[in-house]
């Protein structure tokens, strides 16, 4: 089997609870409070409402035909991901519909829609970075961001828009805006979890004393720097430029550092989505030179 197509013990594990913590907002507040839903589980909502068919078979039913496309073109773990995925979405709205839960927010709309697309963002959010979908629109989501970059969330919300048109044929206007708020908490929500809790920022330095600018972002925040050849565009004069990767909360000391050792120098300040290895993931390692 090849390396990417590894399937792990812990990426089942998380697929379940994402799958169990958005059947979760679902059914005890979407449906107790009457918003509507994108993708596949949107429509499943819109066939309750007409014809109160149990969203636990609808959903599982209506990703048949989305499953054979997934097959086709996710791969062999990923589809099997998705399977999984599926099964346990349809296990859990089954599930969640007999456990007698009650959520109190005193019919707080605003409440309503802030908690579903936290929770759901959260648990749609574990599955997707352990690599599988709840299945319907995520399928479609994660071959636009696998053929095109196109992030899970953006690609869910654009299809959520079409979905949640046809989910004005059982809810009207006012419950249709809180569902928007929620349909964007939601993608905030999944990009978050997507991202990584290791924020960071990359800071890129042209200065004329670049050595002694490296040599105390070294010594004093333990960070390594890489040097980078540039040019300047009127001068035309080959220069080094240091690139370095720091927390958010260390941006001011950087600031600091470069500002008493060269006041004329240039600073770009950029945010990182996502970053692993040293100093963010695992134990920072000290060292005592450049790499």
């Amino acid at each position: 089997m090849r390396q990417d197509e590894t399937m792990r013990l812990r990426d089942f594990l998380f697929i379940a609870i994402g799958a169990a913590m958005y059947a979760f907002g679902l059914v005890y507040i979407n449906i107790v409070n009457k918003l509507a839903d994108g993708g596949v589980a949107g429509i499943a909502l819109i066939l309750r409402a007409l014809f109160n068919l149990n969203p636990a078979y609808t959903t599982f039913a209506i990703n048949i035909p989305l499953l054979i496309i997934g097959w086709r073109l996710l791969g062999r773990r990923s589809f099997v991901y998705t399977v999984f995925g599926i099964g346990m979405l349809s296990f859990w709205l089954w599930v969640w519909q007999r456990v007698p839960v009650a959520i109190d927010i005193h019919h707080d709309l605003f409440i309503a829609g802030t908690l579903a697309g936290i929770t759901g963002g959260f648990g749609c959010g574990l599955v997707y970075r352990s690599g599988g979908t709840l299945g319907g629109t995520d399928i479609i989501a994660r071959i636009f961001e696998k053929q095109s970059g196109v992030p899970m969330g953006r690609g869910l919300l654009i299809q959520d828009v079409i979905v949640l048109t046809a989910s004005l044929i059982y809810i009207d206007v006012v419950h249709m805006m809180y569902t928007l708020l929620c349909a964007f908490v939601f993608t905030q929500i999944v990009n978050f979890t997507q991202a990584g809790a290791y924020a960071a920022r990359a800071i890129m330095i042209m200065s004329d004393k670049n050595e002694e600018v490296a040599a105390a972002i070294i010594a004093e925040l333990q960070r390594g720097v890489t040097y980078l050849n540039a040019e300047g565009g009127f001068t035309n004069t080959p220069k080094k430029m240091i690139y370095c990767v720091i927390s958010p909360r260390e941006v001011q000391t950087m600031r600091r550092i470069v500002e008493r050792i060269d006041e004329h120098a240039f600073l770009s300040i950029l945010p990182v989505q996502q970053n692993l290895g040293e100093g963010f993931t695992y134990k920072v390692v000290k060292r005592n030179s450049l790499f």
